[in-house]
Order: structure tokens, then C-alpha cells, then sequence
């Protein structure tokens, strides 16, 4: 099976994180991890061009085989949850113009399959990635972590590029007691703004 490529993004009106890897056989390789910034003000439609031409910017780039993107959660807030969704509305069509498959995950999903706990802090989910792709990650950067959460997510959900019948796990902790050495760490990831 060919290496594929997955953009993993966290959607958001004024940060929206992203991360990048690519899977050869089954093991995954962190390719890049970042956040584009709206920038701050009240300007709600141009926030969202932004996004979209980020996204869109980074399929170019980087030729991703498949999206997965975290879902907007439900909160009180009914204005906020728009504005997520609508974040997440034109990352989707950023990718849909590129013919690209989308998945959405649900934040819970993404904790659960990272930490192997669905109400994990943004902060466990970093330490996690961290730990497992071997990269440093400054606390500013918690969306670009939480983008690359739901790229490893779709990973570990799917077994991508792993062979059938092969064993499905839990979560990270289990796939590496399992799998130690089907762990690589890229030498020249970085963080973008």
C-alpha cells in the first residue's frame, strides 16, 4: 500500500490548528503542525477566508490523501457554536474543492483515541503527541496539537495502511506496547503561524 498523507485540523474563528502526517505501512511520521491566525476584530466573513485560503494553501502544499477535522462541540453559547461551525464549514469546503474525503471527529473521540480519556485536557493531548511523535511543542501552539490530534486520531481509527485482520487498539499507549518500533519522528518539523 502507498504512503498516504493526512491533514488533521481543529477549527476556530481566531486560531485554527492543523497538523500534518504521513503514514507508510503502520507507522506515522509527523510532517508539520501549526495554526493560521485570523488576526483580531469583528470582521467575521473576512476570519473566514482567511481559514479557507490557509487550508487551502496547505492542501497545495502538502497534497493530503484525506482531511480529518474535529466537530464543533455543543456548548451554551449558541452564537460561539456558530462561528466554530462556520470555521469548520470552510475548512471542509477548502478540502471538498480539492476533492478531498473528509472525516469529522467528535472532541471526545479525538481525547479518547489520543489519551485513551474522552474529557483529557488540551494540555494531556499535547504531552501525548509529544511523547509519542518525539517533537517539542511550545504552549501557545495547543490548536496546532489539537489538529494533529485529529490526524492521529483518524490514524489509529481507521489503520491506515494497516493489514487486514490485523489488531485494532485503544489508544496510543496500547498501539505502542504492541508496536515500538513502528514509531518515527521527523527531524524537520516545525511550528507555523
Amino acid at each position: 500500500m502507498r504512503d498516504q498523507i493526512i491533514l488533521g485540523v481543529d477549527p476556530g474563528t481566531a486560531v485554527t490548528g492543523y497538523g500534518i502526517i504521513q503514514v507508510s505501512g503502520s507507522a506515522i511520521t509527523l510532517i508539520k503542525h501549526g495554526v493560521i491566525e485570523t488576526g483580531k476584530g469583528d470582521d467575521h466573513p473576512m476570519k473566514l477566508k482567511v481559514i479557507f485560503e490557509g487550508i487551502l494553501a496547505i492542501i497545495d502544499q502538502y497534497n493530503p490523501d484525506e482531511l480529518a477535522i474535529e466537530a464543533p462541540f455543543f456548548g451554551k453559547n449558541v452564537q460561539s457554536m456558530l462561528k466554530l461551525g462556520r470555521a469548520q464549514g470552510v475548512s471542509m469546503a477548502a478540502a471538498l474543492y480539492r476533492n478531498i474525503p473528509i472525516t469529522e471527529y467528535s472532541p471526545k473521540k479525538i481525547k479518547q483515541s489520543i489519551t485513551g480519556n474522552g474529557n483529557a485536557s488540551k494540555e494531556q493531548v499535547a504531552a501525548m503527541l509529544q511523547q509519542l511523535l518525539k517533537f517539542k511543542n511550545d504552549a501557545l501552539f495547543l490548536d496546532a496539537t489539537d489538529g494533529l490530534a485529529a490526524a492521529v486520531c483518524h490514524y489509529l481509527q481507521n489503520n491506515i495502511g494497516g493489514k487486514s485482520g490485523e489488531k485494532k487498539h485503544t489508544g496510543w499507549k496500547a498501539f505502542l506496547a504492541d508496536n515500538p518500533s513502528k514509531l518515527h519522528a521527523s527531524k524537520t518539523s516545525t511550528k507555523e503561524k
